[in-house]
């Protein structure tokens, strides 16, 4: 089993709504990065944990845990002159973007981005480093159980 961190803006899908969702299940859409499509495409695999992370928010930080749901398949807003994901490039017959369903497990306490950058044992956390904007970033066996750890205590 694999781990990652997967952002998402809270007025898009929060961890409440992909909760709310039929089976708390939702498609992963709109990712427009080679390296995030990437990860999705060949290194993701049904059942892998995930950390919810809301992003581009007064409040930024791990907000639930979940798991990878489905195979890989197109991401139709790529198709969609209305989506906000449209990518005129794109070809049904040769889609360039992907997504994966993400099954909602449950609601945590906010791991805030200032309490994952205050803990040493975080360092190298990927969603940490200067300059990262990818919206998928794998997470290590190691900081996926501190971070369970840091999830089990009281929030500061």
């Amino acid at each position: 089993m694999a781990y990652w961190l997967m952002k998402s803006e809270p007025s898009d899908c929060s961890i409440d709504d992909a909760l709310a969702a039929p089976n708390a299940t939702v498609p992963w859409t709109g990712v427009r990065n080679h390296q995030a499509r990437n990860f999705l495409r060949d290194a993701m695999r049904v059942d892998d944990g995930v950390l919810f992370y809301h992003s581009s928010c007064p409040q930024p930080g791990i907000a639930g845990l979940a798991r990878i749901a489905s195979e890989c398949r197109p991401d139709p807003t790529q198709f969609d002159p209305a989506s906000p994901w449209y990518d005129p490039t794109a070809r049904p017959q040769s889609p360039r973007w992907l997504l994966r369903d993400v099954q909602a497990l449950r609601r945590t306490r906010l791991l805030s981005l200032a309490e994952l950058r205050a803990h040493p044992g975080l360092a190298d956390l990927l969603v940490l480093r200067r300059g990262n904007r990818l919206s998928i970033t794998p997470v290590s066996d190691a900081h996926w159980q501190l971070i369970g750890a840091l999830l089990a205590q009281p929030g500061r």
